[in-house]
């Protein structure tokens, strides 16, 4: 590309970027009310932009030993990014394909924006894949170098020495030096350094094409195929720009950061979305160190998974109940609801102590990744934290709707974003259908296989296999996913995340599964569901009599029943498969519904 060509195309990046913060000022939906948002057009310009706003203010929280956090500002960032990004360049890397693995740290981050802000492709992997998976989608994906931690150096040596791909740098997060093969990315950040000093600008003056593909994800599917999504700068940014119209993201926000950081969900929304917006970024130091950290650091705003809020809000509920209070809670919850809908906040005063189990500063949760319970939702906002549901996917980088924060419904997934769009395909006559997005964050297609991409873009839409409708108001809601539901012998739909929801309201039940028998005869229609007990619970219901099957199953049928009491009779389960382990998940920790073990008791 000329120099001339090159500016052309900023122009109209500019231009682009300007008409969607246009968009959200048009859009006058009451959902819609933050509109400081400034134009971007890369992640590159985004980042350095944002070092010009708060340059000295802290981006990262984080832990690189034991011991208390340590802080990197905004120009600390930047800075890093250059000097990582200058000496992968000497050592070869321009226009390369360089995958980042390993736990969610700051260097992990420092790798992702170092390549892909002017270096080359980035690859993010997850962590949690067996070897013979990374070697396949390390050669799949054609990468040159792979940046990790400590615990997958072996795995990268390995892969190495057996010379069966194009791996020509192994750069390890943790070392502080080089050894055994191993290039140390903090010598390289010296390194770098020093170049730039020296008056190297390849990276800092890099081009940025920004709808070119930049990014490679490989889904983790519930199928166990994974797919390569194609992402380009453009379809981050607007992400970016969009989403903070629904909710206020503050500069003197603490971001608690959970996730694996490879999920699109983690990466964008809890990684490049505080850079954008002056926040800052707290590393969690793993699961079992949830409450000490958030003890420690006292975030202002979560983004997780069900599970996450699962756990936190059980775990409020049971301290609660330990101090004998859960009724007089219920009472205290009703008056402060009602106190609210005259503008009267009474939270901080009912319920200071429950929101000090969140390190008394939460003031936002959003939950992503699947559907959660809106009764959990609905204590949160009751106890004074604002609480939400979105939907996304890594084809959408990764955002489709949010709820906004000034009219939340909690039993929705939330609206599409201002300049982005949704609808139904082929609505039933309750108004069902496969649910369709439309907007610039939607991928470039899916990695080699032209053939998939288009089954799933069409005319602009992208059809995301999910089913569910949308109400007057425009608010998104969720049936179930496409390839899963059901058709009953007499044509009826039967969506098995509905009942495996109802299911997951009785605390006995940890985790289930609903499918047809395929060997059911031709002319009937026999729903199964399997069930994994939270046998702790269980063992405390039935006592010795949980050692027998019989006695477990018959109990567990007083709970379906009441769910298939409440359901009209073609929804009904006939069969409960009893399961003494969870189910076989991917590494998204989703069911894989189509594996025969996750159909059988056992």
């Amino acid at each position: 590309m000329t120099n001339e060509e090159y500016r052309v195309m900023q122009q109209e990046d500019w231009e682009w970027a300007r008409n969607l913060i246009q968009y959200q000022i048009d859009d006058k939906r009451p959902g819609v009310q933050h509109l400081t948002n400034r134009a971007i057009i890369n992640i590159k310009q985004m980042l350095e932009s944002s070092v010009e706003l708060y340059g000295d203010e802290v981006a990262f929280y984080t832990k690189f030993k034991k011991g208390p956090y340590e802080t990197r500002t905004y120009k600390e960032v930047l800075g890093d990014v250059n000097s990582l990004g200058t000496s992968l360049i000497s050592r070869g890397m321009k226009g390369k394909r360089i995958a980042v693995i390993g736990e969610t740290t700051y260097m992990w981050g420092i790798a992702y924006l170092a390549t892909v802000c002017g270096t080359g492709i980035v690859v993010p992997l997850d962590k949690e894949l067996p070897y013979d998976e990374l070697k396949y989608l390390i050669n799949e994906a054609e990468c040159s170098a792979v940046v990790f931690d400590k615990k997958r150096e072996d795995a990268f040596v390995k892969m190495m020495e057996e010379g069966e791909t194009g791996l020509e740098l192994l750069i390890s997060q943790d070392r502080r030096e080089a050894a055994d093969g191993m290039l140390s990315q903090w010598e390289l950040i010296e390194e770098g350094r020093s170049l730039v000093d020296g008056g190297d600008r390849s990276f800092i003056d890099a081009e940025i094409n920004s709808r070119e593909m930049s990014i490679i994800i490989f889904t983790s599917g519930t199928t166990g195929m994974a797919k390569g999504i194609m992402l380009s700068h453009r379809n981050i940014v607007a992400d970016l720009m969009v989403s903070p119209t629904l909710v206020d993201f503050k500069p003197s926000d603490i971001f608690f950061s959970v996730l694996p950081i490879h999920h699109t969900f983690e990466c964008t929304c809890n990684f490049i979305m505080p850079l954008y917006k002056g926040g800052s970024i707290a590393h969690c130091e793993g699961l079992k160190h949830i409450v000490k950290n958030i003890q420690e650091i006292h975030p202002t705003f979560l983004l997780a998974v069900p599970a996450i809020f699962e756990a936190l809000h059980k775990a409020i509920w049971r301290g609660i109940r330990k101090k004998g209070k859960e009724g007089t809670v219920k009472k205290v919850l009703k008056i402060s609801n009602f106190a609210k809908k005259f503008g009267i906040d009474l939270t901080n005063v009912f319920f200071k102590e429950i929101k000090e189990t969140l390190g008394g500063k939460m003031r936002m949760m959003i939950c992503g990744g699947a559907a959660i319970n809106p009764d959990i939702l609905e204590d949160l906002q009751g106890f004074g934290i604002m609480a939400l549901q979105g939907y996304g996917l890594s084809e959408a980088a990764p955002m489709g709707a949010l709820n906004p924060e000034n009219k939340p419904k909690s039993s929705s997934c939330g609206i599409a974003f201002p300049g982005f769009d949704a609808m139904i395909a082929e609505p039933g006559a309750d108004g069902i259908g496969e649910i369709c997005l439309k907007g610039d964050n939607i991928m470039l297609g899916y990695y080699k296989n032209p053939e998939a991409t288009a089954e799933v873009i069409r005319d602009g839409w992208f059809y995301t296999g999910d089913l569910g409708y949308i109400d007057e108001e425009g608010y998104i809601f969720i049936t179930g996913r496409k390839k899963n539901v059901i058709i009953t012998k007499n044509g009826k739909n039967v969506f098995p995340e509905e009942i495996e929801y109802q299911l997951s309201l009785f605390e006995e039940i940890a985790e289930s599964m609903v499918f047809e028998d395929d060997a059911a005869g031709k002319d009937d229609t026999v729903i199964i569901a399997g069930i994994y007990p939270d046998w702790a619970l269980i063992r405390e219901r039935l006592g010795e009599k949980s050692e027998d099957d019989e006695a477990v199953v018959k109990y567990l049928w007083t709970l379906v029943d009441q769910v298939n009491n409440a359901n009209p009779g073609y929804k009904m389960i006939r069969k409960i498969n009893l399961r003494h382990t969870e189910f076989e998940k991917n590494t998204s920790k989703k069911i894989r519904r189509f594996v025969k073990e996750n159909k059988m008791s056992n």
